[in-house]
């Protein structure tokens, strides 16, 4: 990527940030309704270790979904494959992300995949560790390996907001616990999975988190592999499959890369041997992903012709 292409990121911001208007920020979490609507950026870390970004690329956001992938990664290196898949399915699913429905259809009675809400917090069950501050500061440790920035942590803010209107996931909960999905504490989980999921970034660091993943999980800057490959490989397929909510079929069509979304706005890339792209647009369609970045990530595939299909 040259010159004219870091003039052709600022080109596609400006043709996708007309979009934001027909979207609508988080409101079900009273902290993230405090978000700019109009507010759209982007960084894209490249194969030659530069980043060039475009728009409002100081902005400072939470991961929300998208540490749905970071976990995956870190529960499965726990518990290898066997154990984790054993509590959660591998099928994608035509229903919104915080539904309880299949839970109570299913046979055997577990999520049906990681990347929806009841998935994700039996993942987040399985990270190891004595006390939530011990099994976040886990979380965190696994994402500073990834950026090379040790000063990420979580808006405490965000995760009191989350913990207190948190009453479908609580039930989500309470119903695996019934079944066996869920071991441990109920409402410790729920503390570290909101906390979780309020860790803050900023586009590039979501972009050096994607390229990590999909450079079969090696460090840019140190070279050293912090997620073993086939763990990359199935958080991969996972995001072309699950990542962004109940359009992820859609998506697939017209982006074609692995992705996943988050409820603040953000939308990690991982580009299989090519770029990271961290997003951040935080004003939302109705299935819950940004709509301006969805618009903008359209946009970069195409033009850099990075569909993986």
């Amino acid at each position: 990527m040259i010159c004219s292409e870091q003039e052709t990121l600022l080109e596609m911001i400006d043709l996708a940030l007309p979009y934001t208007k027909h979207g609508k920020v988080a409101t079900y979490i009273p902290a993230l309704g405090e978000a700019d609507p109009d507010t759209l950026a982007v960084s894209i870390y490249t194969t030659n270790g530069e980043c060039y970004s475009a728009g409002n690329i100081n902005q400072k956001f939470t991961l929300q979904s998208i540490s749905k992938v970071i976990t995956l990664a870190l529960a499965l290196m726990d518990h290898g494959e066997d154990y984790v898949f054993s509590k959660v399915g591998m099928e994608p699913t035509g229903d919104p992300f915080n539904s309880i429905a299949k839970l109570e259809t299913l046979v055997p009675s577990k999520p049906l995949n990681p990347m929806i809400n009841a998935g994700a917090l039996a993942v987040t069950d399985m990270i190891a560790g004595s006390t939530v501050e011990e099994r976040l500061g886990r979380i965190l440790s696994f994402i500073h390996e990834m950026t090379n920035n040790t000063s990420i942590h979580y808006c405490d803010k965000v995760a009191t907001s989350e913990y207190e209107t948190a009453d479908l996931n609580r039930a989500l909960c309470y119903f695996m616990k019934q079944h066996r999905v869920v071991i441990g504490d109920v409402e410790q989980l729920l503390e570290l999975y909101t906390k979780q999921c309020a860790i803050e970034v900023d586009c590039k660091d979501l972009a050096i988190i994607g390229y990590v993943i999909g450079n079969e999980g090696v460090n840019p800057d140190t070279k050293r592999r912090v997620i073993p490959m086939q763990i990359a490989r199935i958080v991969k397929t996972f995001m072309v499959t699950c990542g962004m909510y109940n359009a992820s079929g859609e998506f697939a069509i017209r982006v074609g890369i692995p992705a996943k979304s988050g409820v603040s706005g953000g939308i990690l890339g991982a580009v299989p041997y090519g770029m990271g792209i961290g997003i951040y647009g935080p004003a939302l369609d109705e299935k819950g992903n940004s709509i301006g970045g969805m618009k903008l990530l359209e946009g970069i595939s195409h033009r850099f012709n990075l569909s993986i299909f």
